[in-house]
């Protein structure tokens, strides 16, 4: 005898109608990282101030923390546990150090708030782990995200046109607007999009659109049904990206891109598991592949440059072995403007090797950076210059700058190695969809590898954990190793998430 399933109550319905709303502007308004109209008790006082904590607000209450109490979950969730464990052990030891306030902010209030963006992280990362249901959901998922980052790529894009050709009028008339969604003012001569300055905009493309696309580009597969012989919508999104970020001027941005492109055609696209076991790939197509990537190098060198002659400061990177009588590579880096990032992680290092076990505790780096500065000579490093020397102006702590240095000063090598854990967890997920004979699979196993490598050469020159590009990164690979490991069959209509 079958029993009936009670219909669900209206009220169940709008609150599920709600949630579905909530996730979609989550996703849509991921580019906004800065957001102005954010009150301090959700972080308006920070740098970071993502948009997307409004909806996240509404699905950690109706459906991430249900889901939680309720239902069964990703094991890799659990990884990430023991390095919050850590971390939390690492800050409450803090506590009891006798450390003065620095900026009038104390070790109470900056512990407290490091915490908290540590949350924000892990709620973003439980959250897109566990909202998409079913195949057909995960992909109606990263297709909203192919929307918000459209407006912001139209945005940037916009922006760009003022590097070409400035017009005062113009980049005042963006200005304003751009108050609406950045904190920062615009930039005169790199474009920014929606965030905070340009560096947090490559991020986001290099992390949060460059692998999905580029993986969607390499497989052939498209989770649009509009396609013109080879053209699909997502190699049209791959190269208004690639033209986007170059004129970002950011170079951790662009070198990421340079590195996924190349690994991208000579692994991913030469990589079949299924005929793997029969047979070795031939040497010409192995050749092949080196081919296209010299192609890909010689055609986003030359994007790159024609962007770089719109910017004194990025063609540093080769007018120095011109312009210099006896060039170097120390030399090199500093010319590019490097010497302050080698001292902010120099300094990091030095607070690790005193505090090893579990670090300073997070956020606290700041309140040991002047009595672990290397003895160098500031007058060479202006920025450290300003750093160390009291000013009134000043208000916002020193962090540094690379977020596996930080996880070192901050948690100590039992802090680094559980955070570690977790992303090889993530990656072994990855690893196992690449390794499928499911072109699905196949697809997210390559965007996820492709994004775990994005967001281990990003991790050189961000320390947030409020940012959401690792965490979104992270919640994909584990929804979509999740969904097809527990063999859901996709729905022969997509959602409307």
């Amino acid at each position: 005898m079958t029993v009936a399933t009670p219909a669900p109550s209206a009220l169940s319905r709008v609150l599920a109608s709600l949630s579905r709303l909530a996730w979609i502007l989550f996703l849509v308004f991921l580019p906004v990282t800065s957001f102005p109209f954010l009150p301090p008790a959700l972080g308006g006082g920070t740098l970071v101030r993502p948009l997307s904590i409004y909806p996240l607000l509404i699905l950690l209450v109706l459906s991430t923390i249900p889901h939680l109490l309720r239902k069964p979950v990703p094991k890799t969730l659990l990884t990430l546990l023991p390095f919050v464990c850590v971390a939390t052990a690492a800050s409450a030891l803090s506590l009891l150090r006798d450390i003065d306030p620095v900026l009038g902010i104390s070790v109470p209030d900056r512990t407290l708030r490091a915490l908290l963006t540590l949350a924000v992280g892990g709620a973003i990362y439980t959250t897109v782990a566990l909202t998409p249901r079913t195949p057909d959901e995960l992909r109606a998922a990263l297709r909203w995200l192919y929307a918000g980052f459209s407006v912001a790529l139209l945005w940037g894009s916009l922006q760009a046109i003022y590097i070409v050709h400035y017009n005062g009028d113009y980049f005042r008339f963006l200005q304003k607007i751009q108050r609406f969604f950045s904190t920062r003012k615009l930039f005169t001569t790199r474009i920014s999009g929606m965030t905070y300055e340009p560096n947090w905009f490559a991020e986001q493309i290099s992390m949060l659109l460059i692998p999905w696309l580029l993986a969607s580009v390499l497989s052939g597969y498209s989770l649009f049904r509009w396609r013109w012989r080879f053209i699909t919508v997502e190699l049209l999104l791959l190269a208004w990206s690639v033209v986007v970020l170059a004129f970002t001027f950011s170079r951790a941005g662009l070198a990421s891109l340079l590195v996924l492109a190349i690994l991208g055609v000579i692994v991913f696209r030469s990589h079949h598991p299924a005929k793997a076991a029969k047979q070795a790939a031939p040497l010409r197509t192995w050749l092949l592949r080196f081919a296209e990537a010299g192609v890909a190098l010689v055609v986003l060198g030359s994007v790159i440059y024609f962007a770089g002659t719109k910017n004194d400061f990025f063609a540093r990177i080769w007018n120095y072995w011109t312009v210099k009588k006896e060039p170097n590579l120390s030399g090199y880096f500093e010319y590019l403007g490097f010497g302050a990032r080698f001292t902010y992680g120099g300094t990091a290092f030095a607070v690790y090797t005193d505090y090893p076990t579990l670090g300073v505790g997070l956020g606290n780096y700041a309140y040991y950076f002047d009595e672990h500065l290397p003895a160098i000579p500031l007058a060479e490093t202006p920025e450290i210059l300003r750093i160390v020397t009291p000013d009134a102006s000043r208000n916002r702590l020193i962090t540094p700058k690379n977020f596996y240095y930080r996880l070192l000063s901050e948690t100590g090598l039992v802090g680094f190695a559980a955070f570690m854990a977790f992303v090889v967890a993530v990656l072994g997920c990855a690893l196992v969809l690449w390794l499928s004979k499911s072109k699905d699979e196949r697809y997210w196993g390559t965007a996820g590898l492709l994004g775990i490598v994005a967001f281990g050469l990003g991790a050189i020159s961000y320390d947030s954990f409020a940012l959401p590009n690792m965490w979104v990164i992270f919640g994909l690979v584990t929804a979509s190793a999740w969904l097809y490991s527990s063999n859901i069959k996709p729905n022969s209509v997509d959602s409307d998430l």
